[in-house]
């Protein structure tokens, strides 16, 4: 073991990575990714992530009277920039589309009852929403925890019980609503959902985008070690 690897060891000894930038997605990515979770069904707030941190922040407290229906999160090493957005409009139709600039939501399906975030699962994507919030493409994964006992052969979201997608679907085109009703949502509409193949090209345009602009994190960690060593 040379000098700058030992230096890498010893950093993955001593500091907890960073959620977003200091994960990897997942070897077998994007058939199979390893997906950060923020928010389970029985929190009453809304966690998200602090990216300059990586830690967990309160962003607020549930307003509303829907609860995420499952694990939520985001995938690492992913960002929803000029790639997604393209690939929203080609797909939408529509013109005017950024990203949204941040890392890909995912939801993430299992029988059993998590009640705690800030954890990683490995998990299967199988299919998604094409979801537009206020011009930005902003899409949702829809993944099956891996080895669930329920859920865990699903390869592709038509095998998903409708009740159970349809329940997912109206907490995306609902949790912004304002339970005042004074007209000051934001406009967000779902105009598709895809399956398997389209979440895989998903999810590796959001790695590109990422790729683009941090570049390989790994690589560049090692490299400035290498100029300590």
């Amino acid at each position: 073991m040379n000098t700058t690897e030992e230096l890498i060891k010893l950093f993955e000894q001593k500091f907890v990575a960073h959620p977003w930038h200091g994960v990897t997605i997942g070897e077998d990515m994007p058939s199979m990714v390893r997906a950060y979770i923020e928010i389970n069904p029985s929190d009453q707030i809304k966690y998200e992530i602090d990216k300059p941190s990586g830690h967990i922040l309160i962003d607020r407290p549930q307003k509303y009277s829907n609860i995420v229906p499952a694990l939520y999160g985001f995938v690492p090493q992913t960002y929803c920039d000029q790639r997604i957005a393209d690939y929203c409009m080609a797909k939408s139709g529509k013109t005017g589309i950024v990203g949204d600039g941040d890392p890909l939501d995912i939801i993430v399906l299992s029988e059993r009852t998590i009640d705690r975030g800030n954890i990683f699962v490995d998990c299967i994507p199988v299919g998604g929403f094409r979801m537009i919030d206020g011009g930005e493409a902003d899409d949702k994964i829809i993944a099956v925890l891996k080895d669930d006992q329920a859920y865990g052969d699903i390869r592709n979201i038509e095998d998903i019980p409708s009740k159970v997608l349809d329940r997912v679907k109206h907490f995306f085109l609902t949790y912004k609503e304002n339970p005042n009703g004074d007209g000051s949502d934001k406009t967000v509409e779902i105009t598709h959902t895809y399956g398997r193949d389209e979440a895989l090209e998903v999810i590796r345009l959001s790695h590109q985008d990422y790729t683009a602009i941090y570049g390989d994190v790994n690589k560049k960690f090692a490299d400035a070690l290498s100029k300590l060593a």
